[in-house]
């Protein structure tokens, strides 16, 4: 490829010729016949927009806030593990390419760096994404030493009772980087030498018995509020609400579990709708164009999270690469709402956007 990248999709080549093939079948694969996986990027590309015209847009405010804290754009960094096999400096380059660039990175609890190392990395508003483990013991503690070091949220990942069943990891038999914060706590050495080494760990220590009562358990050991990852229905929404979450975020795990559940755009209007509000709705998946970003405020959430999108520009350049990611879909929302007529992110609305069940209704 000549000269800089100009988009994430160039930045998704980089990566590919950056890294070994195992590390990059990680990053990019999906669960099964990878339909999902495709589905999240395609469903966004059906949906259009409706500009406006004669709007003052000589000044674009796309700042926001996420659970009271700002940002400087509704584009957050999703929580994704093991970024030292995308870049020897891994989670720290993430972390000081999301401070730089005014916005949240959630950590992942499957960090190749520890809670502790990020959060000293640089000063920044940062969320902590967690499993829940067989040994709840290892979960309280994981949730202490994030509020110790000052993470603001918890992200609780519920779609994992079971890892899925990614077939690119199976036949490369992944290898497994140790986890640095189970250090001291868990063991992540697999003996088994068929398959996934990280499936075989996720199925040794993810607790599968994991229920909405559980919740409760989650709010009593800790003060930080409590962000719900991985709902695709109104019914999950409701009951996320009932149990006093601070924040849901619509997502399929990047298409790496249940293969043909639907693209998460499709189903967040669903979700918004069911909360009425109540708390804010988030999405992550497929996200790769500032119109993405776009799309997904028109239709309700209050910002987007990327994940291979910062994994690509940190496997290609570290943190600078992080940090053109994020400018690029910055850059792309700006000139979305410009021509839109949208001078700020409130001035988003519903009304921007046509779907394609909305197509095919003006067609009847």
């Amino acid at each position: 490829m000549e000269g800089e990248p100009v988009n994430v999709n160039e930045f998704q080549e980089l990566a590919r010729q950056a890294l070994p093939k195992m590390h990059y079948d990680y990053y990019t694969g999906g669960a099964e016949d990878q339909y999902t996986l495709k589905e999240n990027v395609e469903a966004f590309r059906r949906i259009t927009f409706r500009p406006r015209m004669l709007v003052d847009v000589s000044r674009i405010d796309f700042s926001t806030t996420v659970l009271g804290y700002n940002i400087s754009a509704p584009i957050m960094i999703a929580p994704s593990g093991l970024h030292k096999l995308a870049h020897p400096e891994g989670e720290i380059a993430t972390a000081r390419a999301a401070a730089v660039s005014n916005t949240i990175m959630v950590l992942s609890s499957m960090s190749s760096c520890t809670i502790e190392e990020v959060a000293s990395s640089c000063n920044a508003v940062r969320f902590f994404q967690l499993y829940v483990y067989k040994s709840r013991d290892v979960s309280a503690q994981l949730v202490q030493r994030a509020e110790r070091n000052g993470y603001k949220a918890i992200v609780l990942t519920v779609d994992v009772p079971r890892l899925g069943r990614r077939e690119a990891d199976i036949k490369s038999k992944m290898i497994l980087l140790q986890i640095k914060n189970f250090e001291g706590l868990s063991s992540t050495k697999v003996d088994n030498d068929d398959g996934s080494k990280l499936e075989a760990f996720a199925k040794r220590t993810f607790d599968d018995s994991l229920c909405w009562r559980d919740i409760g358990w989650l709010r009593s050991i800790t003060k930080l509020p409590i962000l719900i990852k991985g709902v695709l229905t109104r019914e999950d929404a409701i009951k996320a609400v009932e149990v006093g979450v601070a924040g849901i975020v619509v997502s399929n795990h990047g298409a790496r579990q249940l293969d043909y559940t639907p693209a998460t755009i499709t189903v967040l209007e669903e979700v918004v709708h069911a909360v009425g509000g109540k708390v804010p709705v988030f999405l992550d998946g497929g996200v790769r164009r500032g119109t993405d970003v776009f799309k997904a405020l028109a239709l309700g959430a209050q910002a987007v999270l990327i994940g291979r999108p910062a994994i690509y520009g940190l496997a290609a350049k570290g943190e600078y690469g992080v940090r053109k990611v994020i400018q690029m879909l910055k850059d792309e929302l700006e000139l979305t709402m410009a021509l839109s007529g949208c001078p700020s992110v409130k001035d988003i609305t519903r009304s921007h956007v046509r779907t394609q069940h909305e197509k095919f209704h003006s067609m009847l």
